[in-house]
């Protein structure tokens, strides 16, 4: 397991009111049965690449959805919910083991055992997640949430009775979450560069109230204020998204890109970070024409009236993406892309990327993936010779 003993960077203030950025935004993960179950790497493997690379995510609240799966069969279908009867067993040490990772790592006062009962510093509440219509239902479509924190609540875990998928994973925390901001993250991806999360919610802040018209190309650079309600950082698939056929076969996406593609000055900030309070930084932006599940920073109450405004929304097992944002990039392209506010963090012009897919659905751990790609190494060659 990657070590997480990384010294933790004290967190930036805000610029306003010298509330620290690490007050500002929840981090919120979701976890769900994977095959390196009951070992927590992959996770550990995450929260290492936060302290590398963005110190502040380390220092915030966080809530961690533990979802769970549909049925045991004799073969596993992690993204169908099903699980071997071998698999079931590992989850549940995985549960115990990944609660204990969290509360090691971000909650200090704790020093309790969770195989005994519950310990004294921490609360159960129940919760429940509800979806699709209940008029003429013949049963309740909702799934109870066991739902455990600390008392100061620093530290939140959800724990649904059964599968819920990703999308009601992540309403189910925004419902609990207390910050004006959300950092969502899948439980494999990790950061591979920098991330200036300090500046990234400071010009948030100063964005949060845009300008109520639509800017024209004579407003951009004149004052005007472009609402910022959600950033997402570029995997291997968006090098170059600005450019992509995304955008550059759509005449509506093109000329929007064209028109408000930019390097943001956010607030001066006071400097008591390192990389993420330097006088004169610039944060490069584009429009992005989709609502991606993948690591991002999002405006909470945003999310919750945009993505998840009733329970129709989102069925239970699905993917935000695979649902809401389809419909968010068809509304887009219909001249709606201030209401939905999607930006890319484009460092580089698009070149560098900022996120790795571990594919937890697949990912038995570092030393067994680098078995793995000797092997086909090793079958490559032979194939050659």
């Amino acid at each position: 397991m990657p070590s997480l003993e990384t010294q933790v960077e004290i967190p930036q203030r805000a610029a306003a009111g010298g509330t620290s950025h690490a007050d500002l935004v929840t981090l919120i993960i979701t976890t769900s049965p994977t095959p390196s179950a009951p070992s927590t790497e992959l996770i550990a493997t995450i929260l290492l690449s936060f302290k590398r690379h963005c110190p502040t995510l380390a220092a915030c609240r966080v809530i961690l959805v533990i979802d769970t799966f549909d049925r045991v069969t004799p073969e596993a279908r992690l993204k169908k919910g099903c699980v071997t009867a071998e698999g079931a067993e590992k989850f549940a040490e995985y549960k115990v083991n990944v609660k204990q990772l969290l509360l090691d790592e971000f909650y200090d006062c704790f020093s309790g055992d969770l195989d005994d009962p519950v310990p004294e510093l921490l609360s159960v509440s129940a919760a429940e997640a509800e979806y699709g219509a209940d008029a003429y239902a013949q049963q309740t479509n909702a799934v109870p949430l066991v739902v455990t924190k600390t008392h100061d609540g620093r530290v939140t875990f959800i724990e649904p009775t059964q599968r819920i998928g990703f999308g009601l994973a992540v309403r189910s925390a925004l419902r609990l979450t207390e910050t004006p901001y959300v950092w969502i993250q899948q439980h494999d991806w990790a950061l591979i560069a920098d991330i200036p999360i300090g500046p990234l919610l400071d010009l948030m802040q100063k964005h949060r109230r845009p300008d109520d018209d639509e800017p024209t190309p004579r407003d951009v650079g004149h004052g005007v204020t472009l609402p910022i309600k959600y950033v997402c950082f570029p995997s291997i698939r968006m090098i170059n998204y600005a450019k992509s056929d995304h955008v550059m076969q759509f005449p509506a996406l093109r000329a929007l890109t064209n028109l408000y593609k930019q390097n943001f000055s956010p607030p001066r900030t006071e400097t008591l970070g390192l990389e993420e309070g330097r006088i004169g930084v610039k944060i490069p932006l584009t429009p992005l024409f989709f609502w991606h599940d993948k690591p991002h920073l999002a405006e909470t109450e945003h999310y919750l009236s945009q993505v998840f405004p009733n329970r129709m929304t989102m069925p239970r097992g699905a993917f935000i993406e695979d649902t809401v944002g389809h419909r968010a990039r068809t509304e887009m392209k219909d001249g709606q892309w201030k209401k939905w506010a999607c930006w890319l963090f484009y460092p580089d012009e698009g070149k560098q990327l900022c996120v790795r897919h571990l594919k937890g659905r697949t990912w038995r751990g570092a030393e067994a993936e680098v078995a793995k790609r000797l092997e086909w190494m090793r079958l490559n060659r032979s194939l050659d010779s």
